[in-house]
């Protein structure tokens, strides 16, 4: 019986400097990564208000919204919130005077602050009303006959304008605004929310360095013609991932919010949008197309270790149709649409892999048409 033996016993390092090694590279992609997310904390709230551009847009697009909507994480301010959380804000008051006289701001631009809140108040609880004269002056002349005259029968229709003040009108604004933001459903929802696009945009930002600290560990151990593989096709599979993410947000999230919401205006529902679950949906669909892109990587995958050849994709396109259709509808929520927009790009990309497959062919040693 053959003994085991070291698999690296014909290798420059041992078991353990292999280790170390991949400890270094994952602790500097580890703080790179924390860089990012710091960065991504820091404008969450203008990356959250990207993502949800393209719902915002369909909602005004179908008469939902008359104005845009507002984030129900607008204002938020995390470093701010956890700055506040540990010291005294500015907005405090001075103390008391030993006279025992009420608190009041020293500076006049707090003064100014207060008279503008006061007079958005007031803004609040007025509504502009138009009615014409002659129905105006009528009610006039109904209350106080004597003080109003009746109008002539032919008067002109002149148009006036009321404005009408109660603290009910403010009370029915806030409302009918809060009905067009997007909902959360419990206290924690909002922030985690932010903390999950913050991470998954500091991810993104630095996949980069991520990618070249691992790739610096496993470079080590490639022969130079492997190493030239990964430089040949790492660049094409990230420009067909990025434009996959880039084909979803831009040209189908509008195609299929479309015909989502189309379905609630013929129904006569309104739509709530539920806040973590659209930025969950907005994230994982452009993922999705990203990686559904690759398909002519893959082709060209199984055409170099001679599991497929040019000739089959061709032969066998009717059944790659088929595929193509089962992995759209996978890969995309359940309605048609969205299936519809990612099957065409992959038919498409399907006959880029036979062009990638014809230029170069791997040659098989067991081919009878095979040169030594």
């Amino acid at each position: 019986m053959p003994q085991s033996r070291d698999l690296f016993d014909e290798t420059t390092m041992s078991f353990g400097e292999h280790l170390e090694v991949l400890r270094v590279h994952l602790w500097k992609a580890l703080i790179g990564l924390a860089l990012g997310v710091g960065v991504a904390l820091f404008f969450g709230q203008q990356i959250i208000a990207v993502i949800r551009s393209p719902i915002d847009q369909a909602l005004q697009d179908h008469g939902y919204n008359e104005e845009k909507i507002e984030d129900n994480l607008e204002g938020f301010d995390f470093w701010g919130t956890v700055k506040d959380y540990f010291s005294e804000t500015e907005e405090n008051l001075q103390e008391p005077n030993d006279s025992g006289t009420p608190l009041v701001p020293d500076h006049q631009d707090e003064v100014t602050s207060q008279a503008e809140k006061i007079d958005q108040a007031r803004e609040d609880r007025t509504i502009k009303v138009q009615i014409r004269a002659s129905e105006l002056a009528a009610a006039l002349h109904q209350l106080n006959p004597e003080a109003y005259p009746q109008t002539p029968a032919k008067a002109v229709e002149d148009m006036v304008t009321l404005r009408l003040e109660s603290p009910y009108f403010a009370r029915w604004t806030e409302t009918s605004i809060s009905a067009k933001k997007p909902v959360t459903l419990n206290v924690q929802e909002a922030f985690l929310t932010y903390l999950k696009v913050s991470f998954i945009s500091g991810l993104v930002l630095a996949s980069p360095w991520v990618f070249f600290q691992l790739w610096m560990f496993v470079a080590a151990g490639l022969y130079p013609h492997e190493q030239r593989y990964i430089y040949m096709y790492l660049p094409v599979s990230l420009t067909l991932f990025l434009g996959g993410a880039v084909f979803c947000f831009f040209l189908v999230f509008p195609f299929v919010l479309e015909f989502l919401l189309g379905f609630n205006k013929m129904l006569g529902v309104q739509p709530q949008i539920r806040l973590s679950e659209w930025i969950s949906f907005a994230i994982t669909l452009p993922v999705m197309f990203g990686l559904s892109f690759q398909l002519p990587l893959v082709m060209l995958f199984l055409e170099r270790i001679s599991i497929f050849k040019a000739s089959d994709y061709r032969e066998k396109r009717r059944m790659s149709i088929l595929v193509i259709s089962i992995v759209s509808m996978l890969f995309t929520p359940a309605d048609p649409m969205s299936m519809i927009m990612m099957m065409i790009p992959l038919l498409l990309l399907y006959e880029l892999g036979i062009i990638f497959c014809g230029i170069s062919p791997v040659q098989r040693p067991f081919a009878e048409d095979f040169e030594a």
